[in-house]
């Protein structure tokens, strides 16, 4: 619940299948982990490839799939191109995978109310995006 109000889904099940089809690959996986944990400013593609021991062309690929999924977008600076997690699609993918927990109550399952951290500001959110108890 957000203010007291149910919330609606952001994300419809055909764009959760296209996220997840997008992640359900052990490269990709690895690309939009790396990209996320770099934060809201991204990275260039070569250090992404770099980092992952990809090719330039290989990673071409899995960097264009991630985008036409909506979970990464990319801009120009000068003649880099940069990767940032799209932070709102990411969140509705985990909304929509855990909406429905335990019959709508997440604590049954573990599940603890915490605040979701989006870039570097922190924002206290009711409900379902929680972590598992006991995990760190």
């Amino acid at each position: 619940m957000i203010d007291g109000q149910v919330a609606k889904l952001l994300m419809n099940p055909l764009q959760a299948v296209k996220a997840m089809a997008a992640l359900a690959h052990k490269t990709r996986l690895a690309v939009f982990r790396s990209v996320v944990s770099a934060g809201p400013e991204g990275l260039p593609a070569g250090t992404i490839a770099l980092r992952l021991r990809v090719t330039p062309s290989t990673l071409s690929h899995h960097l264009a799939v991630l985008e036409r999924a909506g979970l990464l977008a990319s801009r120009r600076v000068q003649r880099q191109i940069l990767y940032a997690c799209a932070y709102p699609a990411m969140k509705d993918l985990l909304q929509f995978l855990s909406n429905d927990c335990c019959q709508g109550h997440p604590d049954l399952c573990g599940f603890e109310e915490t605040p979701i951290k989006i870039g570097r500001s922190s924002k206290r959110k009711s409900g379902r995006a929680g972590r598992i108890k006991g995990s760190a």
